[in-house]
């Protein structure tokens, strides 16, 4: 069955209550890989495939602000190469995939800074497209049939690949 079992109460675990401690622990089973800044994880929803966050393991960060500057850099430089692991293993699965939102919000979750990197793709309705990812009905971030899923783990596997390489690359093992 892959990763996250069968079904969205296998995921729907105590590690939601505290993400970036759960894989600190080693028990968010969203996680791509160790970053310096932080985790990158897989998205809950992937409606958009290849959704991922950025988590920052600096605790009482809110914002990134709150970081000292080199952390700041570190964080930013992370998030980019988040997102050229989606571009790269995306493209490969769909080369509709033609760019990258990046955001930092903290309007829901406050409580720690986190960055979401969203891979859009030409097959999106062009009233979508045009505009930010939270202009999607609401139902798509909740949804079962959105939910990250066994299926979805040849691109996890993809992204957590690419990861790897490019942070490799970018500043050699961890």
């Amino acid at each position: 069955m892959g990763r996250h079992s069968d079904g969205a109460e296998d995921l729907l675990g105590d590690w939601r209550a505290d993400r970036v401690g759960s894989a600190r622990r080693g028990e968010n089973p969203m996680v791509l890989a160790k970053m310096r800044s932080g985790w990158a994880v897989i998205g809950d929803t992937q409606f958009l495939p290849g959704y991922c966050v950025l988590l920052s393991d600096v605790d009482g960060t809110g914002h990134l602000t709150d970081l000292p500057r080199s952390a700041r850099l570190d964080f930013l430089l992370d998030m980019s190469l988040l997102g050229e692991a989606i571009l790269a293993a995306g493209n490969g699965l769909d080369p509709s995939l033609g760019r990258l939102n990046y955001e930092i919000l903290g309007n829901t979750d406050r409580h720690y800074l986190h960055a979401h990197v969203f891979p859009r793709y030409g097959w999106e309705p062009a009233e979508l497209l045009a505009g930010p990812v939270w202009a999607y009905p609401s139902d798509r971030w909740t949804s079962p049939r959105d939910a990250y899923s066994d299926e979805h783990e040849p691109l996890r596997d993809a992204i957590a690949a690419e990861l790897n390489r490019i942070m490799d690359q970018a500043y050699g093992p961890l």
